[in-house]
């Protein structure tokens, strides 16, 4: 995959020898590098498999390098299925063993907020050096005073669209409204194109559909003083109304056992017509232009465009991945994970990853706005803008371990799957909502 190049400061033998080429102290500091590092220490770094493949053969392959060159540290980064991960991370806590860092999604962290180092010291510090960050990742990464992890990057979801398909049926715009995209999606279902989203246990597209979802028809899990349970409502019932005969009318109905990978796969291959997803299906589409291709025999990706998710009575919302990095408490390598953390979360590092991403993740600091990796393609603008306009789940009240606990059990997604499967939604909502109760209590 094709990427921007860059200087690399960093493919210098290490700290010292970055330090005469830049500078001296005053460089390494600037750069938010520690002078000194944990010589001759093994990290072992757990994260999901990317949605974009080269960047995980950057990390494990030129990253790991010029991690060993300039720090000492030996760098082993395991990827796994990212639906796989809070089982890992719930045995690495029961056995007190496994990876030194792990990387969480959205409010996970917040799970196992007594399992994890204080990592304030160097979360600030890259904070500061990069232009603050994000309130959505703020938030997910601290409790109180106390940062439990250090924010690494913010995936965010907007619809991905065959634009040629939208135009056949009077549509030269994504559909801006839920009545609009019902009449498109009835039209293009008949056409044997149908909208492609998920209703199931699947940590990324279900959340990222079905929440913004619930919010646009004015539904909430609890007010703002996160104690107050509100989600039978009458605006939720009829979320879980409209949401039955959308399903039916305009999508794919086997996406009630989808994980996160299914609708890309149906996407590429010209079955589905309309999918909410990060920015992956468009880059794999452009990176195998050979490979994917529409029904005319042209490139796949000069006909996807984004749009964000409609708007509804209650308004227009995204739901926000943010990405955290947790040093887990039961390690024994906390110098030398923090020092491995200050290095790879540093500017001239995480530039290398970043620009691999090509607009698929933003970054979890202001300062990423301005990357000239924005540059580059106008069809992955849009993701630039999604992080400050975000909610979180457990909105209106904080994204904390009850809210966190409310999303590992798909409660929100599984009131709608249960709706959808034959449900009344009064009753779905009902079970729903006594089962935030529950999480809450």
């Amino acid at each position: 995959m094709a990427r921007i190049t860059r200087r690399r400061v960093l493919k210098l033998s290490g700290a010292g020898l970055v330090a005469a080429k830049t500078g001296g102290l005053a460089a390494i500091v600037a750069t938010g590098l520690a002078p000194a590092y944990a010589q001759g220490t093994n990290i072992h770094w757990l994260r999901w498999a990317d949605f974009v493949p080269a960047s995980d053969v950057l990390l494990k392959g030129q990253i790991t390098q010029e991690c060993k060159k300039a720090t000492g540290i030996t760098l082993n980064v395991e990827t796994i299925n990212a639906n796989d991960l809070q089982s890992r991370i719930t045995s690495a806590i029961q056995s007190r063993t496994g990876a030194d860092i792990t990387m969480a999604f959205g409010n996970w962290p917040q799970l196992y907020t007594e399992s994890l180092a204080d990592a304030g010291d160097v979360a600030e510090e890259i904070g500061k050096a990069q232009g603050g960050y994000y309130d959505v990742s703020k938030l997910v990464a601290t409790v109180g005073n106390k940062w439990i992890g250090v924010p690494w990057a913010i995936v965010g979801g907007l619809i991905a669209y065959r634009k040629s398909w939208f135009e056949e049926i009077g549509y030269n715009t994504f559909p801006e409204t839920w009545d609009a995209l019902l009449d498109a999606g009835k039209k293009l279902k008949a056409k044997g194109r149908p909208i492609g989203q998920t209703a199931g246990h699947t940590f990324g597209d279900a959340p990222s559909w079905w929440y913004p979802y619930l919010w646009s028809w004015g539904g909430k899990e609890v007010e703002a003083d996160g104690k107050t349970v509100v989600l039978n409502s009458r605006e939720t019932i009829e979320s879980v109304k409209f949401a039955v005969g959308f399903w039916k009318d305009t999508c794919d109905e086997g996406g009630l056992a989808w994980d996160d990978t299914n609708n890309n796969r149906a996407f590429l291959s010209g079955t589905i017509s309309a999918t909410n997803n990060g920015a992956s299906i468009y880059i794999e589409a452009k990176r195998k232009p050979e490979a994917y291709l529409t029904e005319k025999g042209a490139p796949m990706w000069n006909d996807i465009l984004h749009a964000r998710i409609p708007k509804g009575p209650g308004g227009q919302f995204n739901l926000p991945g943010p990405f955290t990095d947790m040093l887990m408490g039961y390690s024994k390598n906390q110098k030398a994970a923090k020092d491995f953390l200050r290095w790879m979360h540093s500017k001239p590092v995480f530039a290398e990853w970043f620009t691999s991403q090509q607009g698929y993740a933003d970054g979890a600091t202001r300062d990423w706005e301005k990357d000239k990796v924005w540059e580059v393609d106008p069809v992955l603008l849009p993701f630039r803008d999604l992080p400050p306009f975000g909610r979180l789940p457990g909105y209106a009240g904080p994204p904390n371990r009850k809210a966190a606990e409310v999303v590992t059990k798909y409660i929100i997604t599984d009131m709608y799957a249960k709706a959808i499967q034959g449900m009344p939604a009064e009753d779905a909502v009902k079970w729903a909502h006594d089962e935030v109760v529950s999480a809450y209590a």
